[in-house]
């Protein structure tokens, strides 16, 4: 019988692998997109998760731009220190070229105390996401090999709350460019000089609030509109997609253990409340009934959790992929895992 997981590989553009930490959720997603690269459909693997197993598992160096891994397949590990650093470089140059001079070690010590705070890699590492995602090819598929679950969803939740935030910034813009030009019609120079009071603009010597200020704060404030415009247009592209059932879909990879299947009913519902599909589950890993009674005993109480899981989440498709005698390792190793996760058994 085929398997739920051909489908997504053929049909979808995105697929995020994800669930609790240790699972074999790099070896699934890894599998997943060699098997659709073997079909012939070009695929990038793309690892989210700081501990970086994709080039371990590969046995070769993964890094933050697209390596090789087989024909057709590539692999890439976004590094969410080194996204963070180009990320905060890339607004510092640009709030360096928009503020006043005289605001510039107010903007150093704001964007070096911004570099360690909450969320600040996970918005680093959705931009960054994001760009990979504008970049593919049309016919291309994307598996993103995510991090554990909690962080999974909080990147999951990022676009919708960046859009939010984005566009409360671009509505204080506009107020602040209505309120500048107010003054500028009811005043005068004299209304100039007040509105540039207010955004902190300070004229280099020689320079009049009648002339030049006024062009430089019209351009500062038509860069400021085209940057929030271009962040606003990406992460409501992103939104879009995430939450496009046609276009995207999540596989949890969980153990039969108490701890993984209670944390994907979890992640499910949090998923879901970010109105991303979930299309499968796969359990890994699974005792064999068959090979003495220790994993016998044992497979008789991840018998017990998957009912549990049954009547979670009684509509979701599980594939169920069983403990193998070798190491999940490398090409030879993907390759089996593939052809029980398509439901031909090896």
């Amino acid at each position: 019988m085929s398997s739920p997981l051909t489908d997504l590989i053929t049909h979808r553009d995105v697929l995020f692998v994800g669930g609790k930490g240790g699972v074999g959720k790099t070896a699934v997603a890894s599998a997943l997109a060699l098997d659709s690269a073997r079909s012939g459909r070009p695929t990038l693997v793309v690892s989210t998760d700081p501990a970086h197993n994709l080039g371990h598992l590969w046995g070769r160096r993964v890094g933050d731009d697209p390596v090789e891994l087989a024909p057709l397949l590539r692999g890439l590990e976004i590094d969410p220190g080194r996204t963070t650093d180009a990320h905060l470089a890339a607004v510092r140059q640009t709030m360096r070229r928009l503020m006043p001079e005289h605001l510039q070690g107010e903007v150093d010590k704001h964007l070096d105390l911004a570099r360690d705070a909450p969320g600040t890699h996970e918005a680093a590492v959705l931009e960054r996401l994001a760009e990979v995602l504008e970049q593919r090819d049309r016919d291309e598929l994307v598996v993103v090999d995510t991090a554990p679950s909690g962080h999974t969803t909080r990147l999951i939740a990022l676009p919708e709350l960046m859009q939010a935030w984005t566009e409360g910034l671009l509505s204080r813009q506009e107020r602040s460019a209505r309120f500048g030009a107010a003054l500028r019609g009811l005043e005068g120079d004299r209304g100039e000089q007040a509105a540039a009071d207010v955004v902190g603009f300070v004229p280099r010597y020689g320079e009049q609030p009648g002339d030049r200020g006024g062009d430089r704060r019209a351009r500062r404030d038509a860069e400021i509109r085209r940057v929030l415009d271009r962040r606003q247009e990406q992460f409501r592209t992103l939104r879009e997609l995430l939450q496009d059932r046609d276009r995207s879909a999540f596989v949890i990879v969980l153990a039969a253990e108490r701890l993984p299947v209670l944390e994907t009913v979890e992640l499910h519902q949090q998923l879901t409340r970010s109105h991303m599909h979930v299309a499968a589950l796969v359990v890994n890993k699974r005792s064999p009934a068959d090979a003495g009674d220790l994993l016998a005993a044992r497979r008789a109480v991840e018998e017990g959790y998957l009912a549990q899981l049954a009547d979670e989440l009684p509509d979701l498709p599980v594939v169920e992929v069983p403990l193998l005698p070798g190491e999940v390792l490398g090409e030879e190793g993907l390759t089996e895992l593939a052809r029980w996760l398509r439901g031909a058994p090896a």
